[in-house]
Parts: C-alpha cells; sequence; structure tokens
C-alpha cells in the first residue's frame, strides 16, 4: 500500500500558557509575582508532528481545533512548521484546550486542564487519516480521544490491517479512568508503547522498570520504552533490553521533553529501516517490529534521548530543537 506520509501524529493539540518562577506568596490581596509568562502552541501531537517534522519527516497530524484564535495560532504554528494539516478537525461548538503549566527551577512542571480537554472527537470515523503513514503515533493513550476501549481498539486495528507501525504515548487519565484491562484487546497491535515512569507505575502497579516493562509485555505489546526523566529511559522486548542515562544539560524547561524523545525515536528509526539504511524493507520490520536489529534500536533510542535532552534547554515543547543536524552535532559532543 502506498504511503502519503512518514509519520501521522494524533491526539492533543492546544495552547499552553507557562508560568515560570511562579511564587506563591501573594503581593497584594489578588497578586502573585513569576519570573515569566509564555504562550506556547504545545499539546502530545503537535509536539510529536513538529520534532518529526523538523527531523526531515513527511509529518502530518490528526487532532482537534475550536474555530477560536487559539485554534488559529496553532494551526499558523504548524503550516510554519511545514506539518500537513489536512485532518484536522475544526467545530464552532468547542473551544481549543488552553493548558496553564507552572515551571519550577529544577525544570519540573505541574498543569492545570479543563472541561475543553474532554472534546468529543471521533478519529475512528476517518480512517483514511490515519492509515496514509509508515508509522501512526497516538499521543495521548488514556486521554481523550484515546479514553475510550472502542476508539482505541478501532483505530489501531485499521492502522494495523494497513500495515502501519504503530506507537502508543501514554497519559495518566483526568476525567475517565482507565486500566490495561481496560484496553487489552488493542495492547498486542501496539509495535511500542512509551509511558513515563509515573504512568508505567499507575498502569503496571510495580516501581522497578524491567517489571514495569514485563507487564506490558505480558498483555502483547511488542516493545516497551520506559521514560525516566533525569533517568534516561529503559527498554525491553523479546529479545534484550537497554537502557541509558539523560544526557547532562542544564535543564531549563522539561514541558514536551518526552513527546520530542517519542518523535525523534520514530523518525530515526523509520530513517534506518523505512529508507533502507539497515538493508530492510518496511514488509520485513511492519510484521514484527521486535525483529528489528538491536543495534539499530539502540541508535535510535539514544537519539531519542538527544532529542528529549535539547528540548528541556529552552522554555515550551518545540522550541529548542530546530533540525536533524542540530541533533547529530549534539551526540557527537557528548
Amino acid at each position: 500500500m502506498s504511503k502519503r506520509l512518514d509519520i501521522v501524529c494524533m491526539g492533543t493539540a492546544l495552547i499552553d500558557s507557562i508560568i515560570k518562577g511562579y511564587d506563591p506568596e501573594p503581593i497584594s490581596a489578588s497578586g502573585y509575582k513569576a519570573t515569566s509568562g509564555t504562550l506556547n502552541v504545545g499539546g502530545e501531537a503537535v509536539n510529536e508532528v513538529v520534532t518529526a517534522a523538523r527531523l526531515g519527516m513527511c509529518a502530518g497530524i490528526m487532532c482537534y481545533l475550536g474555530e477560536d484564535p487559539a485554534g488559529d495560532t496553532i494551526l499558523n504554528y504548524l503550516h510554519k512548521n511545514m506539518v500537513d494539516t489536512c485532518s484536522i478537525i475544526r467545530k464552532k461548538n468547542h473551544s481549543t484546550p488552553v493548558t496553564t503549566m507552572f515551571v519550577n527551577k529544577d525544570g519540573s512542571r505541574k498543569s492545570i486542564t479543563n472541561l475543553s480537554h474532554r472534546y468529543n472527537f471521533h478519529p475512528e470515523k476517518y480512517p483514511e487519516t490515519y492509515t496514509c503513514g509508515q508509522m501512526l503515533i497516538l499521543g495521548s493513550l488514556f486521554r481523550a480521544p484515546f479514553d475510550d476501549r472502542d476508539i482505541i481498539y478501532q483505530v489501531c486495528s485499521d492502522a494495523a490491517a494497513a500495515g502501519t507501525m504503530i506507537f502508543a504515548d501514554t497519559k495518566l487519565p483526568n476525567f475517565t479512568k482507565m486500566t490495561l484491562e481496560d484496553i487489552q484487546k488493542a495492547l498486542p497491535l501496539i509495535d511500542f508503547i512509551t509511558p513515563n515512569e509515573d504512568e508505567a507505575k499507575y498502569y503496571t502497579g510495580k516501581e522497578d522498570p524491567e517489571e514495569m516493562a514485563d507487564v506490558f509485555l505480558s498483555y502483547g505489546v511488542k516493545n516497551v520504552i520506559i521514560k525516566l526523566g533525569p533517568k534516561g529511559f529503559f527498554f525491553k522486548n523479546k529479545n534484550f533490553t537497554y537502557s541509558h542515562p539523560a544526557y547532562d544539560v542544564e535543564v531549563v524547561d522539561a514541558t514536551g521533553a518526552g513527546d520530542c524523545f517519542v518523535a525523534g525515536f520514530a523518525s530515526e528509526l523509520l530513517r534506518k529501516l523505512e529508507r533502507n539504511e539497515e538493508k530492510l524493507v518496511p514488509e520485513e520490520f511492519v510484521k514484527d517490529s521486535t525483529s528489528i536489529p538491536e543495534k539499530s534500536l539502540c541508535e535510535c533510542l539514544d537519539r531519542a534521548n538527544a532529542c528529549a535532552a535539547i528540548c528541556t534547554t529552552e522554555v515550551g515543547a518545540t522550541t529548542a530543537l530546530k533540525d536533524r543536524i542540530q541533533l547529530l552535532k549534539f551526540i557527537s559532543k557528548m
């Protein structure tokens, strides 16, 4: 099947209102101080698709935007970054989500969501939008629209049937509580699942990264990547394990680092495999992603780790990483 895009990213698109250096001590009856306040285009799907596009991929996004100024801002930003936006759905009856984020001095953060994040979005009605890529990244498994087991299974089964490699980046639930049991039918269709440490603990009940990975593998997921923040990452499939600490950089803002990791990994993996750097053809690795050579996976994971590190050096999820040349130069200096 001919594919129009390299990577399709599906999930949340929003505006991040990032408050850095917030001081909880009031300066007046209703006033507080912060070091800075900025508006940044974000959301898992946006962060991932922009990263993929900057790394040289032909990347598209499938998301929901309101017909409002926030939606216009996101759309303009995607166009500026050469992202295919043909599959974006816009409606007047629902506002574009806006998230307020408080960033601490060490780069850690807390966010505030609202009901606009709980939109009625049904991507499964448009299978042509997510089966047209070599790879599909579900940017927010367990968050809307992927907080409905039927939607998750339909999207995954459609993509798998079309020969699309599936990446699922998880999130902690906000409005709808779900477990791995709830989506066990869809999990064997997922090639790579990429929770962070807190998400992996929540869904598996385990504390050790390898034990976390074993739980996901027991449900049929083919490859597991646990993102460990400052500790780097842990990878496991049926053949081998691999881990690496985070690159040593001065962290300014960790917003979106996990999204950059996922998109960086998918982009580098596709470059190696679909573009035949490893003398493989797409059919060989799509049938069984656990057959990808160990050396290739490790190199792509290291480059993904570098993408995440670069992301943390500036405020905003898609501010710091500019292109693949920057990525390769960063790795060469490490």
